[in-house]
């Protein structure tokens, strides 16, 4: 069920103010475009029923060539409809560029995104901690994510919180979000990158400001560090069975991926391995790179 949220409701269900604007953006496009669309389903309906065969009072005009009004109501209700729907497209984007910030009394939280194959790492990068697969973030608290790929082209998108935007190695981009209630958003790899790209999804859980300083306290008490080592391990393609955090992060190493002073994704070695954490096989007989 979780893979199919991004594809349907949950855009028209958002929890954040990015999601809640690109939702009032497509209704108002939607009630734009029926303006003209219902008035010539009608119009239709309403021609065919009149010049029916069995209406004698029909009148037709065979010879019918040009009409000035004619020509001016056809072409007036689509251009006043491009013009609306143009201006709404144009202050949107502007209102909306995922790299401008959100108003808000509380400070961002810092995120680095590092998409790989076939996983998301999640790195706190004022926090000293890390997480594969799993985003905690507080509820209320815009969220100011830099994104970087360090394999190939992919696509971050959590569907309620709004925006999705492009990772690219060797660049990082600029994305604010934010969940303004506590719960579990989906979110998702939204380009094809290869044999595990269908399970490259992860939870997105915004939770109290208290529950998420307690997660970070616990975050710190346990697991791995993440170093040049450890992320190296990271690189190989797989797709883990669960998501997991590290206890402290080596400074800097979000800019040393995008720099590329640590080496990407080596793609497959010795044969395609065998990404599904829930058993079966690759049904892909080449990775894409």
């Amino acid at each position: 069920m979780g893979e199919l949220a991004g594809c349907g409701r949950a855009q028209m269900q958002p929890a954040g103010p990015i999601g809640d604007a690109e939702r009032k953006i497509f209704l108002d496009s939607l009630v734009i475009m029926l303006a003209i669309v219902l008035p010539t389903i009608i119009a239709v309906l309403g021609v065919a029923w009149w010049y029916r065969p069995s209406n004698p009072r029909a009148r037709r005009l065979p010879d019918f060539v040009y009409s000035g009004r004619i020509e001016i109501v056809v072409w007036s209700i689509p251009a006043l409809v491009v013009i609306f729907l143009g201006g709404i497209a144009a202050i949107g984007s502007q209102d909306l560029d995922p790299a401008r910030p959100l108003t808000s009394p509380v400070p961002a939280l810092d995120v680095q995104v590092v998409a790989l194959d076939w996983k998301w790492l999640f790195i706190y990068p004022t926090l000293g901690v890390a997480s594969v697969n799993r985003l905690v973030v507080p509820a209320g608290v815009p969220l100011h994510l830099e994104l970087t790929s360090a394999t190939v082209w992919n696509v971050f998108w959590i569907p309620q919180l709004g925006s999705m935007l492009y990772c690219m190695s060797g660049m990082a981009d600029t994305l604010y979000l934010q969940a303004s209630k506590p719960g579990v958003y989906y979110g998702e790899s939204a380009m094809i990158s290869g044999d595990g790209f269908a399970d490259m999804h992860f939870d997105t859980d915004a939770v109290p400001m208290d529950r998420f300083d307690a997660w970070v306290a616990a975050t710190r008490s346990a697991g791995p560090a993440l170093d040049d080592e450890s992320y190296r391990e990271l690189l190989r393609q797989s797709v883990p069975a669960h998501p997991y955090t590290y206890r402290s992060v080596r400074p800097g190493l979000f800019a040393d991926i995008v720099m590329l002073r640590l080496p990407p994704g080596a793609g497959p070695q010795g044969g395609l391995p065998s990404v599904h954490p829930l058993g079966g096989s690759p049904t892909h007989p080449v990775a894409m790179r």
